[in-house]
């Protein structure tokens, strides 16, 4: 999966990182990787309970990792979010 187990982008500063929730979040990174999702679809794909992933995709917006789509549902990732700390210099 990542180095670690768990997406770079996954970590908070804002917050505890607890494993269950780099996990989910890691989720939630990989699935919006592969393009603009909604929260309903980042559920079924992953196998997480709707309410964590709206709860975890606030978290990534407040860390500026994802944001929410103007006018629609869907999530997609920041600039910031699209990074991956291997290919920083």
């Amino acid at each position: 999966m990542f180095k670690g187990g768990y997406h770079p982008k996954a970590f908070l500063t804002r917050k505890r990182n607890v494993k269950r929730g780099l996990d989910v979040r890691s989720k939630i990174i990989a699935a919006l990787e592969r393009g603009s999702l909604d929260a309903k679809t980042i559920s079924k794909r992953t196998g997480v309970k709707y309410s964590s992933i709206l709860y975890h995709l606030h978290l990534l917006e407040a860390e500026k990792i994802a944001m929410k789509e103007r006018r629609t549902r869907f999530w997609k990732l920041t600039g910031t979010g699209q990074r991956r700390l291997t290919e920083c210099g």
